[in-house]
């Protein structure tokens, strides 16, 4: 999910198309500029040169539904000259991409560069062949900037794109499309970015003021009202009370639905019926025995965290303030047990003194001590939260949680990010290391051991195990993150008796192959007495040396992941953050 390095060199080169507009001398072009067509290949990783002008590659086409293709940009007018004017001022002189991880000459290359969008395409098993039980979708949601950075980019700033891999009796069609936010919307319709880059867009005091006059300046001119939300809805996806949302912390909710034909709509802004005003996380969790779904929102004003579920039918309840985190913390993710939620207060943050000095807005803060804090799921108010410190334990993404000993237990299993204060700028030199916590609520001891030695994230479970206790887990191999090289299976159990290493499975995707976070889907949904591990786990990959992406299906079981089926992708699928499989009852 997040920054990179200099380790990442254009390779690739991007088409660019200015927009059309009412002519604008040479020093006032804007800070920009659209993506149309962008090339499909990539070339080998071994030659690492400096980084290069971009170039328009030759031209190529596909067909896109006249509801789906672009509108011509409105002739800017001399308020959004002057504007852009400025805007490009910044970029080239006050705060220009210095930073390898806020260069968009890297940020940008390999299989990383933006893709435009893909009307259902048929697409070509090449292996195997996909069982009955993958009938439905798996859609992949990930940052796609429409319009290629002059200034500084991150990783996480990109608009919001699915990859929809459409599946029936043995088929598969793939349509990418944007998440048609008010932000998107807004920006196509005008034909150039209006709305800042939150993490790369306000490094330091003099380029955070220039961009907010800007902001504020463009506010007020009328070209975008941040009333209607600024999220990029660019970070995963969750199926809530039978209705699927693409999400990013930043905003509300997006509606999503994908016809009978693999087509992808995005139906609007939810707000559940007026109950949600602010930001919602993007990892929402859903309870599958009871239905309900448990979610919080975080933010840089007092109360920080902010804890809520919505029921079985889709009605949110009531807020619960939590007052007791006392300082803003970068709050991704959390877990559930059948009687608890769980809180990792970490040490990323809100850092003004490392803005101050030309840095990030969030960075970590080497001086607070991280913490746990468990709530019961079913909490009125803040007053049954309790908080536990776990130094040197700070989790981005949790895996599962679940009670022991009566409820008297609680554990958790996630990655810890070791030299936390890299996540933002060098994810290239952050090792995750699995591990399982162990917190007694009646003594208040915290014990915590790892799972593996190896540097794994983005792990996922068998979804009818959330909140209770489960035994295998399925992670992503960082080499180095945010680039995945394969697959392993940890047994969780095997650490119950003694401290080896929990990897019972694992599948490499081979030289030059990377892919992203894995899915589990089960064989059996509706079977209780299923295994736990019944079932296959998907993912995108992409083969660098010759630019082809495919679907791949493995065997949860095995050891060897083995792949049961191959699918030929149509054109490459960009890396991106997480997924989900939904069924084909649910998508109807």
């Amino acid at each position: 999910m997040d920054s990179l390095s200099s380790s990442f060199v254009p390779k690739l080169s991007i088409n660019l198309k200015t927009t059309p507009s009412t002519p604008i001398p040479p020093f006032l072009n804007i800070s920009s500029v659209r993506i149309e067509d962008k090339p499909q290949t990539t070339t080998t990783t071994t030659a690492r040169p400096p980084p290069q002008p971009l170039k328009k590659p030759p031209s190529t086409t596909h067909t896109t539904p006249p509801s789906s293709r672009k509108k011509p940009p409105q002739p800017q007018s001399l308020p959004s000259t002057i504007l852009n004017t400025f805007d490009n001022f910044i970029n080239s002189f006050i705060d220009p991409p210095i930073k390898p991880s806020l260069d968009p000459r890297y940020v940008l290359s390999d299989n990383f560069a933006p893709v435009d969008e893909l009307p259902p395409t048929q697409c070509d098993v090449v292996e195997g062949s996909l069982p009955p039980s993958l009938d439905g979708a798996y859609i992949r949601n990930g940052p796609n900037p429409q319009f290629l950075p002059r200034g500084p980019y991150h990783l996480f700033d990109g608009d919001g794109m699915l990859h929809a891999l459409k599946i029936s009796k043995g088929k598969a069609t793939l349509c990418s499309r944007y998440v048609k936010t008010y932000k998107y919307k807004v920006e196509n319709e005008k034909g150039f970015p209006v709305i800042p880059n939150v993490f790369s867009g306000f490094n330091g005091v003099t380029a955070s003021a220039a961009r907010g006059a800007l902001t504020a300046a463009r506010v007020l001119s009328g070209q975008f009202n941040p009333i209607n939300g600024i999220g990029l809805a660019n970070t995963s996806l969750a199926l809530i009370s039978g209705r699927l949302y693409a999400l990013g912390e930043s905003d509300l909710p997006y509606s999503i639905k994908l016809d009978s034909n693999g087509e992808i709509e995005t139906l609007g802004r939810h707000d559940f019926d007026g109950k949600l005003t602010m930001s919602m996380t993007a990892h929402p969790k859903t309870d599958f025995q009871t239905g309900e779904t448990f979610a919080f929102r975080y933010g840089p004003m007092p109360p920080f965290l902010t804890f809520f579920r919505i029921d079985s039918k889709g009605e949110k309840q009531s807020d619960v303030p939590i007052f007791s985190m006392t300082s803003p913390s970068f709050l991704h993710d959390f877990a559930i047990t059948k009687k608890y939620a769980i809180f990792n207060e970490i040490q990323i943050g809100m850092n003004p003194a490392e803005m101050i000095a030309g840095g990030s807005p969030v960075g970590a803060n080497a001086a607070k001590v991280p913490r746990i804090g468990v709530i019961a799921r079913y909490a009125k108010d803040e007053s049954e939260m309790r908080w536990f410190e776990v130094p040197g334990f700070n989790v981005i993404h949790a895996i599962n949680a679940w009670d022991e000993d009566g409820g008297d237990t609680v554990v958790m299993v996630a990655p810890n990010i070791l030299s936390v204060e890299h996540t933002m700028e060098r994810m290239d030199l952050i090792h995750a290391s699995m591990e399982k916590v162990k917190i007694d609520l009646k003594t208040g001891m915290v014990s915590r051991h790892p799972l593996s030695t190896r540097n794994l994230d983005f792990g996922v479970i068998n979804p009818a195990y959330v909140g209770k206790k489960n035994k295998y887990i399925y992670a992503a191999v960082g080499d180095p993150m945010p680039k995945v090289s394969g697959v392993v299976k940890l047994d969780v159990s095997v650490s119950d008796g003694d401290r080896r290493d929990c990897i019972v499975g694992s599948r490499l995707f081979g030289p030059g192959c990377f892919g992203g976070e894995p899915f589990f889907v089960a064989r059996e949904p509706e079977n209780p007495n299923a295994d736990e591990d019944d079932g296959y786990v998907v993912t995108y990959v992409h083969n660098e040396i010759n630019g082809e992406s495919r679907f791949l299906v493995m065997d949860a079981k095995s050891p060897n992941l083995d792949i049961v089926a191959a699918v030929r992708l149509p054109r490459r699928v960009p890396y991106g953050f997480h997924g989900l499989f939904v069924r084909e009852a649910n998508l109807n």
